[in-house]
């Protein structure tokens, strides 16, 4: 999955350099590898502190601006990477993403902050959920940061085409056998194009709220 995932950001055009920031933990040796075989970019730090890891992953390269991805979101679409990318880079905002009111299927989030913001929130965040979900810091303090919110035309929201549970594989592996062979690049027009003509398949995984581990926290 995530060497599809990688597949498909590598098509997005706004984001300059592609880092795979995974643990230094050995139970990551694998996801570091599938990294290094893609020919990117692979940095190793804290399991816990993601924060601490994805900061120190951007560092060296001194971007204006980070977009962050999730490894566990195989149908990525570039183009929406793109148009939340250019929307956050273009509207100036601090943080921008089309998660802080979805109307997007979860699985395709995308994030974008300045590296200056993402320097505030490694320096001043404390708290243990801040610090593993890295830019809730941010996109908490409209009063502090300008935050700007990417809007889908289409409210999809409730469609999930993440990966966290055995059901969602199973959803996700039966988009690819059936999209993948006749063009890897497919996109989520086609992605929707083809549970318009199988709508049961939604219905695998659609018992799973949005975002519920950080809810539990």
């Amino acid at each position: 999955m995530l060497h599809h995932q990688i597949e498909r950001i590598q098509r997005a055009r706004v984001p300059q350099r592609l880092v795979l920031a995974t643990s230094r933990n050995p139970d990551d040796d694998a996801v570091a590898d599938i990294g290094r075989n893609a020919g990117i970019d692979v940095y190793r730090g804290s399991l816990e502190d993601v924060l601490d890891r994805f900061y120190h992953a951007a560092k060296p390269f001194t971007p204006s601006h980070v977009v962050r991805l999730t490894g566990d979101c195989p149908l990525a679409d570039p183009s929406i990477i793109d148009e939340v990318a250019r929307f956050g880079i273009d509207g100036n905002y601090d943080y921008a993403s089309n998660t802080i009111q979805p109307t997007f299927p979860d699985g395709l989030d995308v994030e974008v902050a300045t590296f200056q913001a993402l320097q505030t929130a490694w320096k001043e965040a404390t708290t243990k959920s801040d610090r593993e979900h890295v830019m809730p810091f941010l996109h908490r303090q409209s009063d502090r940061f300008k935050l700007g919110n990417y809007r889908n035309a289409e409210d999809l929201s409730a469609l999930r085409w993440t990966v966290d549970e055995a059901a969602d594989f199973t959803f996700v592996e039966s988009v690819y056998e059936a999209l993948y062979p006749e063009n890897p690049a497919f996109d989520s027009a086609a992605i929707l194009a083809y549970l318009g003509k199988n709508p049961a398949l939604s219905s695998l995984n659609s018992g799973f709220a949005r975002n519920e581990g950080f809810k539990s926290e």
